[in-house]
């Protein structure tokens, strides 16, 4: 496909054929991160990683990718939205390659990063590709199957890492992306129109930079300070964001043609939606975190088993965006989208009942519940931001879209993670002084510092009983084989007691970092139903298709100007 879609006097013919496209490559950009959260546990015990070598394994993605968005999405709008997505797909499946390749820890982490620096091509390019190829009249309507697809991808990284991990090793996780990555690179040549901006502005490479530093600095920060103590690295990532910040946004305000133009977010509906994102991801992530731990450690669910006992969550997903399809332009995004977050408050509310008698049956209403919140919220807030922008800025509309979204699930994880960590830690205390159980010196220590560390030292508890009653079969006295019994029956007893209590101090925690993410995102649905106008011309454009034009010159206008 060589026509731009800037020339075609028509919309694009095969646009919804060029979604598909879009929605393939961001299924697997999303599907990268929440796959490798089943894919751990084997990752873990064959390279012999350290708590902290796992949690960089899994954020040596996510600190490139929220960092380089907002350059990388005006690249693409300067030279070839197009382009900067096939060239994501190509360095995304060539760190793929490389990850399946490499056996320590730094390779992993080193080709993670590269797949980050790949996401963070393609994920503002699906977005700004998909604004310049629609109509403003059906814009809202792919809005909400690239959504869904984000929803989909979610619950489908599990299922597909456990489907992986039952006949192959944790590289097969990697390996999985590069035949859907070439696929979505011919699909992109032969059906997605090439697009760029109209103008012939440079691009501000300053605000871009200062971007890079303050977004990955703060991202960083996110990560060391909750997971591994408020170190001099963290305190100055820290800093390096705060300055970073000032500085961006003091040079964003004095440039005659900023990368982003932060006067945008005086705008209520924008900088609502924003907050409605980040706020949103951030239960989200954070959840969907301890979530499959508790199905794989606690109810003792393998990769597979877990990842189908997600899908609940992304058939509604796919309900809640049909939902807003419907909803938004009759009671406006304001309505829509508070009753999405509230939705997803009260999920979380449910799940401060677990305990350590939960079973599956008592997650499925909240994964419903806060899949019909995912794509209720999410649609409306993000053809909002897309709206806020000109087309010649469509991908870095997108990149803000996409940052927000990456920050609040970092931070989700971090923040919950962090609670989740130490309320564990603190209740297995308990859990085993009440318990009784005898443990060997320094194992309680060490079962402290995760579910499955606590689960694989009750493990280790009980070989050593089976040791012990071999030793006791092949005694020599009566009174040595009384002896030997004697210590396998009561390290048995060890084994199960400190099972039972990692089991019930992990609900515990569930349930008690459940509440605290209830907490933030109520408050969080508060300040956003504030933000948000009441119904708008972008509501009546979605409910009045033929108005479409008039109703986006009326936005168009109201935008800040630069």
């Amino acid at each position: 496909m060589n026509r731009p879609v800037e020339e075609m006097k028509q919309p694009y013919a095969r646009r919804w054929w060029a979604l598909l496209v879009l929605c393939l490559s961001l299924l697997i950009i999303v599907m990268a991160n929440t796959a490798l959260t089943v894919a751990a546990p084997d990752m873990t015990k064959d390279l012999g990683l350290s708590s902290s070598d796992l949690q960089w394994v899994i954020d040596g993605y996510t600190v490139p990718y929220a960092a380089l968005m907002l350059l990388l999405g005006a690249i693409g709008d300067k030279y070839s939205r197009r382009g900067a997505l096939v060239l994501g797909l190509v360095v995304f499946g060539a760190g793929s390659v490389a990850g399946s390749l490499v056996d320590s820890s730094g390779g992993v982490i080193a080709a993670r990063a590269v797949m980050g620096f790949g996401a963070a091509m393609i994920m503002p390019a699906t977005l700004s590709l998909l604004a310049a190829t629609f109509p403003r009249a059906e814009r809202a309507k792919a809005i909400v199957l690239w959504t869904a697809t984000a929803g989909l991808a979610i619950a489908a990284g599990p299922l597909v890492a456990g489907a992986l991990l039952q006949n192959h090793g944790w590289a097969s996780t990697f390996l999985i992306n590069v035949p859907i990555a070439a696929i979505a690179i011919v699909g992109a040549l032969l059906l997605v129109p090439p697009s760029k901006a109209g103008h012939s502005n440079r691009i501000d490479y300053v605000g871009g930079l200062l971007s890079v530093i303050w977004t990955g600095a703060l991202v960083y920060m996110i990560i060391q300070g909750p997971h591994f103590g408020w170190d001099a690295k963290a305190i100055s990532a820290a800093v390096v964001a705060g300055v970073g910040l000032v500085a961006f946004v003091g040079w964003e305000l004095r440039h005659p043609h900023p990368i982003l133009n932060v006067r945008r977010f005086l705008d209520r509906r924008f900088s609502g939606s924003n907050l409605a994102v980040a706020l949103f991801f951030l239960a989200v992530f954070g959840a969907f975190y301890y979530l499959t731990q508790h199905l794989q450690f606690v109810l003792g669910y393998n990769p597979l088993e877990t990842g189908v006992r997600m899908l609940p969550l992304a058939g509604a997903v796919f309900v809640g965006s049909a939902l807003t399809g419907y909803l938004t332009p009759r009671i406006g995004m304001k309505i829509t989208v508070s009753a999405g977050m509230v939705a997803g408050t009260v999920a979380l509310a449910l799940l401060t009942r677990v305990d350590a008698s939960s079973s599956y049956g008592d997650f499925v209403a909240p994964l419903i519940i806060l899949g019909l919140a995912i794509g209720l919220a999410l649609s409306p807030c993000t053809d909002a931001i897309m709206g806020a922008f000109p087309e010649s800025e469509l991908g870095v509309g997108g990149a803000v879209n996409d940052t927000s979204l990456e920050l609040g699930g970092s931070l989700g994880i971090a923040i919950l993670g962090s609670v989740l960590a130490s309320s564990y830690s603190s209740k297995l205390a308990d859990a085993a002084a009440a318990s009784g159980a005898k443990l060997p010196d320094g194992t309680l220590d060490t079962a402290q510092d995760s579910v499955g560390a606590g689960y694989a030292v009750a493990q280790g508890i009980g070989d050593k009983a089976h040791e012990v009653a071999g030793q006791a079969a092949k005694a020599t006295s009566p009174e040595q084989a009384a002896q030997l019994k004697g210590q396998a029956e009561q390290l048995a007893q060890g084994a199960g007691k400190m099972a039972d209590a990692v089991g019930s101090a992990f609900s515990d925690s569930v349930a008690h970092t459940s509440l605290v993410g209830a907490v933030i995102l109520g408050v969080g649905t508060v300040l956003v139903a504030v933000l948000l106008p009441r119904k708008s011309a972008s509501d009546a454009a979605a409910a009045v298709p033929g108005d479409a034009d008039d109703a986006d010159v009326v936005v168009r206008e109201r935008e800040p100007q630069r």
